[in-house]
């Protein structure tokens, strides 16, 4: 939330969807946090009085802490959104309730709501209405039970990102690290001892196998329309995301770069005609709001020479517009599981405001304002636009040419693949792990391909060449493959 927005709140003051607090104490937020999430979602602004006036939080406040003893309290589970701000000087802390799909929600075993501008404790015949439309609706697809076998089709490296990234930036614990099924259990991902659709996207080995919806496309196009002539293409598959990090991959290393130079120095900067932390943010969004139920939907990211979309299938929530987009809104979580998941390893931050920072990144690098546009059919796309005198510096005739010259010892140039694996194993680096930066699910194709042909040019080299098989096996970039990449630049 912008400064801006925070001081148009205070001054229309309290209403249903905001509530201040003077301070900051977990048990009373934690109860307004819960009627927001009954009620349609809502902000809780600590630090604030009752007639709107800023008397800022307690400097020793510990976020993390306080965040983790509101969602403790919470059940079931639901992402919320803390950010610290400054109003007149003074610290106030802003609390992003969304919109829940799972109510009843209770907050230490009560139920709460939210009535106007009062909270309450919900009555009877209150919490029997809401179990009552609960049960109408139809369970989300994320919520539903896979066919996935739980002893074998899990990846367990992605697991343990999870348990890192939680345990690390301290917004889950998990304390049985050891025991897959308990901490799959405490995200929601395993019910009754079964996978979740939810999980098996976030954790399974290979959820296409099952779901072909989730294999994400990505092309590179050498003009500005869609044709046959391309530059670049992929066809992605696995765990969300180890999928989300190769596309993102995919669309930085097929988008340029701009040079520009600092007004106080001559100093040439380098930077990605797009900004990276808004590439990122757009298809996080992609993958955390997409309809997964749409067996002919899914994700698609789009290259052009002064254009980049991202696609995704399922139009925008209800009460969403692309106006209200570029102010920031209450979040509705289509895949509240998912996006839960997302916030844990570190890839979501502030709800609703997503589309915000992706504007304000393009404004501050002198982009044109990105677009979005939603239709019930055609689903929802982001497109970013180049700047309006940017012009296209490698053509297709000398990107082939580039390929054709190749290294001494080879007789033609290098594929995009060998030339990621060159890049990628300036650090020593598995098999395993090159797959999965080039996006390729096999192995022994990978290896004959991409390695091989690296290997026998001598561009790079094993770390135990004397057992090729050997189960620790990684593979290094050689002095005359630093050249290849340094020609190239």
């Amino acid at each position: 939330m912008n400064r801006d927005t925070l001081r148009e709140m205070l001054m229309l003051g309290e209403g249903a969807t905001i509530e201040f607090k003077s301070n900051c104490d977990p048990k009373i937020v934690g109860q307004q946090v819960c009627a927001f999430l009954n009620s349609g979602g809502g902000y809780v602004v600590c630090g604030i009085s009752d007639s709107g006036e800023p008397v800022g939080i307690s400097e020793q406040l510990d976020i993390r802490q306080f965040e983790q003893q509101v969602n403790k309290g919470i059940s079931p589970k639901a992402l919320i959104s803390v950010e610290l701000q400054k109003v007149e000087e003074k610290p106030v802390l802003v609390v992003e309730v969304p919109a829940g799909q799972d109510f009843p929600y209770a907050f230490c075993n009560d139920i709460f709501v939210r009535v106007g501008v009062q909270t309450s404790k919900a009555d009877i015949e209150t919490i029997r209405d809401m179990v009552m439309r609960r049960q109408v609706g139809p369970e989300r697809w994320e919520r539903r039970f896979s066919s996935a076998d739980i002893e074998t089709d899990l990846d367990f490296d992605e697991i343990k990102s999870l348990v890192l990234t939680g345990n690390k930036n301290s917004r889950m614990q998990f304390r049985d690290e050891n025991d897959p099924l308990s901490i799959l259990e405490k995200v929601a991902m395993v019910k009754y001892g079964r996978l979740t659709n939810g999980g098996d996207v976030l954790f399974g080995k290979n959820p296409a196998l099952r779901y072909p919806q989730v294999r994400v496309r990505a092309v590179c196009f050498t003009s500005d329309k869609s044709d046959d002539t391309y530059q670049d293409m992929k066809s992605l598959e696995g765990p969300l995301v180890s999928v989300l990090e190769q596309l993102f991959s995919f669309v930085m290393r097929n988008t340029p770069t701009i040079s520009r130079f600092d007004k106080d120095n001559l100093q040439r900067k380098d930077e990605a005609v797009y900004p990276p932390a808004a590439v990122r943010e757009g298809l996080v969004n992609a993958f955390a709001h997409r309809e997964y139920a749409d067996f002919s939907g899914g994700i698609a990211v789009h290259v052009y020479p002064k254009r980049l979309e991202i696609w995704n299938s399922g139009n925008l929530p209800e009460g969403v517009t692309p106006a209200k987009l570029a102010t920031g809104h209450i979040s509705v979580l289509r895949n509240p599981d998912i996006a839960h998941v997302l916030y844990l390893r570190g890839m979501m931050e502030k709800l609703g405001r997503g589309s915000v920072m992706i504007q304000k990144s393009c404004l501050n690098q002198g982009l044109p304002q990105p677009e979005w546009r939603s239709d019930a059919k055609q689903g929802v796309t982001l497109t970013f636009f180049a700047p309006e005198d940017f012009e296209v510096q490698v053509t297709r005739s000398e990107t082939d040419q580039n390929r054709q010259k190749g290294p001494s010892g080879t007789k033609s140039g290098l594929s995009r693949d060998q030339v990621e694996v060159l890049r990628q194993t300036v650090v020593e680096q598995g098999i395993k792990d090159l797959m999965k930066m080039s996006g390729r699910s096999n192995r022994t194709k990978f290896r004959d391909q991409v390695l091989k042909p690296l290997l026998g040019a001598g561009l790079v080299e094993m770390t135990i060449p004397d057992k090729p098989t050997s189960s620790k096996q990684q593979y290094r970039i050689t002095e005359q493959g630093k050249q290849y990449i340094a020609v190239q630049k």
